[in-house]
């Protein structure tokens, strides 16, 4: 079966910041169609699919969040500008200068443009130059009068950026990688399944960008023996940075998550994943992430605990919309998860 990296491409332009996930949920439900699979939405809008499995088998949740970063209009000027609130983690030395999608409650997205109340280069002076500002001085400019905006925008609108996908042969490039990689991974495990030897809740959850809220509420109502979040991490293989802050490194496989400072992996369970991974010949790398958070730490910390670990997607420039991602490390993600999933045995505790 070849990989649909025309889906990855369609889920990675459709915008759908935390609490605004609907149309990401509607394209997985669309690209899941002729599986025989049984789906339902959870109050906290996560997508939760479930799998037949063997009575007495592991029940295992893996999930996949499908918020990207992005914006709330929290006021509309007199001027006609816009005034954001952040929904995620942005830099705003990445923000200068950007096309962004204002979505309003009707009627079709406005594209805007988003920048700083800051001089231009021109005539700034020196210290106006060198200043980064505050996410909080930004302020999106949709080239309409100040009647028309009022009238189309209200405060709650989404706002999100704007930045097409593009396929550069061995790897991919664009918006929402993170992480809607991980939803396309799951989708194509899903779509490879043949025997499972677990019992699969594949959770596609929501808000994980503001807390991990989704897969906290979703985990409490599976109630799984084993937990998997699948997330991006970083590759920070680039130059200015020294080799041993790398993380992971673009193209040496699906990272294996050690650590981050949500969760550190139960032993056996990443042992046991790494096993996998060595038998079916995948590459892998191990990941050991100082700061940052996945799925697989609600998972793990939920009712009495949860044995949990992380598989990760090594991403450059990530938080940007330019985040990179290699095919040879989105592949060997999917066939470790497809083959960790059934392989008998591979998700039995030591001790039970």
């Amino acid at each position: 079966m070849d990989f649909d990296y025309a889906l990855l491409q369609s889920l990675s332009e459709t915008p759908g910041i935390p609490g605004r996930e609907e149309l990401v949920r509607e394209r997985v439900r669309g690209a899941l169609e002729g599986l025989t699979l049984s789906s339902r939405v959870d109050a906290m809008g996560n997508l939760i699919v479930e799998t037949p499995g063997a009575e007495g088998a592991p029940k295992v949740m893996v999930a996949a969040h499908m918020d990207e970063i992005g914006f709330v209009v929290s006021h509309v000027g007199d001027d006609g500008f816009l005034r954001l609130q952040s929904l995620g983690g942005f830099d705003p030395r990445n923000l200068f200068a950007r096309q962004v999608l204002v979505h309003p409650r009707e009627g079709t997205p406005r594209v805007g443009i988003l920048n700083p109340a800051v001089k231009p280069v021109h005539v700034a002076g020196p210290d106006e130059k060198n200043k980064v500002p505050e996410l909080s001085d930004f302020a999106v400019d949709l080239g309409l009068d100040a009647d028309t905006v009022k009238a189309e925008v209200r405060v709650g609108d989404m706002v999100t950026l704007k930045q097409p996908f593009q396929d550069l042969g061995d790897v991919v490039t664009g918006k929402a990688l993170d992480n809607r990689a991980g939803v396309w991974v799951l989708i194509e495990t899903l779509r490879r399944l043949e025997a499972p030897a677990v019992r699969l809740r594949a959770v596609f959850s929501v808000q994980e960008e503001v807390g991990l809220r989704g897969a906290t509420s979703g985990a409490f109502g599976v109630a799984p023996d084993v937990g998997i979040g699948l997330d991006t991490t970083l590759a920070v293989d680039t130059p200015g940075t020294p080799d041993h802050q790398a993380v992971t490194r673009l193209g040496e496989g699906v990272g294996l998550k050690v650590m981050d400072s949500s969760m550190v992996s139960h032993g056996w369970l990443l042992d046991r994943m790494a096993d996998v991974a060595t038998k079916h010949d995948v590459p892998h790398q191990y990941e050991v992430l100082p700061r940052g958070g996945t799925d697989g730490g609600a998972i793990q910390r939920s009712r009495e605990g949860v044995a949990t670990t992380t598989l990760s997607l090594p991403t450059r420039y990530i938080h940007t919309v330019a985040e990179m991602e290699s095919k040879r490390d989105l592949e060997a993600a999917v066939h470790l998860l497809t083959a960790f999933l059934q392989d008998e045995g591979a998700a039995v505790a030591p001790n039970a």
